[in-house]
């Protein structure tokens, strides 16, 4: 009898319901209503963090970018990285599975623990310092409104509080994330006309086009640091597209994609590389988020404050949502939405060992983006390549864990996409620099010198992947086509 990881029994599957309790199981083409259009204010929701103007603040005080170089480094950041995003996205349409389930079709049953595994432990990362971003926010808010000031206790209650209502959105499922990634997305916009009034009026336009340029190499490396956090969202990007139909664009996939996470990328950058001018300590500052909050004006950052918290929440919501969908496909026998609490207490644990014991949070996050890169970046070189070869999935075979699966391969695993992950995992550490890892290839050669780890994992474990001998592409049974979803 062939056994499967269908997560729940749950008859009621729609992602129109108010409760989503679909698991990894394929989405059938009888429920796939969405539409291409709704991935716009999903990646608008998806950059909506503060964290922008800082690292946009650090590119002009730490790396010496003038105004015109850091417009280029935020209009080149999501092209690249939400680029690859929309391009992963369309294996979702096709499969109608989560990113990382459909990947079982490219490592085998059990070759893909190895990237999930690990993907799953960056995501717990990525979670913390969304889930610190937020507490500092309300904690700010508290402070502005009311002049209460921070403490143990207070940061404790905050982070708890931030987490479960993040668990309470992402345990909801599609619908409750795309509706609030909707309004999140008006609320983004009055928020940025306001900011935007304030630097027009306040802000010596001389002095900050009169900051001369720095070097190439940094710009380049600033570049990587920001789409660092968009290549994060490479494997969950089937997740957020899995309910759209066969027929789907994928060229306004991928437009929707760069164009959505652009809107928000691009202004907040440059604002952040403009108050850096008059404010450099932003780019360092311990908790970023009550700082901005203190040298804004009270009108703006009291409506600052609280979109830093909303999009900090969507934002951490989005990620848990497909880190419940990772933690089934590793094979944990529980709902999606138990799933996600996995996930929510991980980064409880985690965000206060941040906030009460990390000594710079700042300098904690851009050592973690240098990584997440090479770690993400691993998985989509070998994951991109396979969709070139790959125009389909069947629904049966990923769900079945057992050697009858069309995945199967050897032992469970795939030899060229495993063998093509692993070096380029290894081949893109070499290259790294962060405060908490340097690889020994990283100075004296280009690759390192730019901050090019991550192109480097990409590119030997795409080219890897495609020369390898590998099984050829099983046709997909008959039962399965038409209905993604197969009763198991």
């Amino acid at each position: 009898m062939r056994s499967t990881d269908r997560s729940d029994g749950a008859l009621d599957t729609s992602a129109h319901h108010v409760l989503e309790t679909r698991g990894i199981e394929p989405v059938p083409d009888s429920e796939r209503h969405a539409k291409t259009r709704e991935l716009l204010p999903t990646w608008i929701a998806a950059n909506i963090t503060v964290l922008l103007l800082t690292m946009g603040a650090a590119l002009a005080v730490s790396y010496g970018l003038n105004f015109w170089q850091a417009l280029t480094v935020g209009l080149a950041a999501p092209v690249v990285s939400y680029g690859l995003v929309g391009l992963v996205g369309i294996a979702g349409k096709r499969g109608g599975a989560p990113g990382l389930t459909l990947s079982r079709a490219v490592f085998g049953q059990r070759g893909n623990l190895l990237p999930g595994s690990l993907i799953w432990i960056a995501r717990w990362g990525w979670e913390t310092i969304n889930a610190v971003t937020g507490s500092y926010a309300l904690l700010a808010i508290l402070n502005v409104l009311f002049g209460i000031r921070s403490s143990t206790f207070l940061i404790v209650a905050t982070l708890l509080a931030f987490v479960v209502a993040t668990f309470a959105i992402s345990g909801l499922g599609i619908s409750a994330v795309r509706t609030c990634s909707t309004w999140a997305t008006w609320l983004f916009g009055g928020f940025s006309l306001l900011v935007l009034g304030h630097l027009v009026a306040d802000t010596d336009w001389g002095r900050v086009f009169g900051r001369p340029a720095g070097p190439t190499s940094l710009m380049i490396t600033g570049v990587g640091l920001i789409a660092a956090g968009g290549i994060s969202w490479a494997p969950s990007a089937p997740d957020f597209t899995r309910y759209l139909p066969r027929t789907a664009s994928p060229a306004a996939i991928v437009r929707n994609s760069v164009v959505g996470a652009g809107i928000v990328v691009l202004p907040l950058i440059l604002m952040g590389a403009v108050m850096a001018d008059s404010t450099p300590d932003l780019a360092s500052a311990a908790d970023p988020v009550s700082f901005v909050g203190t040298i804004l004006p009270l009108w703006i950052a009291v409506p600052y404050l609280l979109i830093a918290l909303v999009g900090m929440l969507l934002i951490n919501a989005m990620s848990m949502y497909s880190a419940g969908f990772t933690a089934q496909t590793l094979g944990i026998k529980v709902s999606r939405h138990r799933a996600v609490a996995v996930n929510a207490v991980i980064s409880l644990v985690l965000g206060g060992v941040l906030m009460l014991v990390a000594t710079s949070f700042m300098g904690s996050f851009i050592a973690f983006l240098s990584l997440l890169a090479v770690t993400f970046s691993a998985w989509v070189g070998v994951f991109g390549a396979d969709m070139l070869r790959r125009e389909e999935y069947d629904a049966g075979a990923l769900l079945d864990t057992t050697r009858t699966s069309a995945y199967w391969y050897r032992g469970g695993f795939s030899p060229a996409a495993v063998a093509a992950w692993a070096l380029g995992l290894g081949s893109g550490l070499l290259f790294s620099t962060s405060d908490w890892f340097t690889g020994p290839l990283a100075s004296n050669n280009p690759v390192g010198e730019y901050g090019l780890g991550w192109v480097a994992t990409v590119a030997v474990s795409f080219l890897l992947y495609a020369v390898l001998p590998k099984p050829a592409v099983a046709p997909v049974a008959q039962s399965a086509k038409g209905s993604a979803a197969m009763a198991v």
